[in-house]
């Protein structure tokens, strides 16, 4: 079976962002100044092939923990769903 994942890794809080000081910054230079606290990350989609979705789900957890995400700096969250 497939399955689709999406993941999202973000900067942890505690962790200076400066792409989303960068963007904060620039909007408001643009007389954007509702908007405050933007954080920049990373959305990734990808397709796993695997027996059942906890499968499909172990595989994404552990490209996430070795390769998508660096633990020490960013956290991640993902959904995985079977293809159509």
């Amino acid at each position: 079976m497939k399955f689709k994942a999406k993941i999202n890794v973000m900067p942890r809080q505690e962790i200076l962002d400066p792409q989303g000081k960068a963007v904060s910054l620039g909007l408001k230079n643009l007389g954007i100044s509702t908007i405050e606290n933007v954080r920049i990350g990373k959305h990734i989609h990808l397709e796993v092939e695997a027996d059942s979705s906890v499968k499909a789900r172990k595989q994404v957890e552990i490209a996430c923990e070795k390769l998508l995400a660096n633990l020490i700096m960013e956290d991640y969250a993902f959904e995985v769903n079977m293809l159509d």
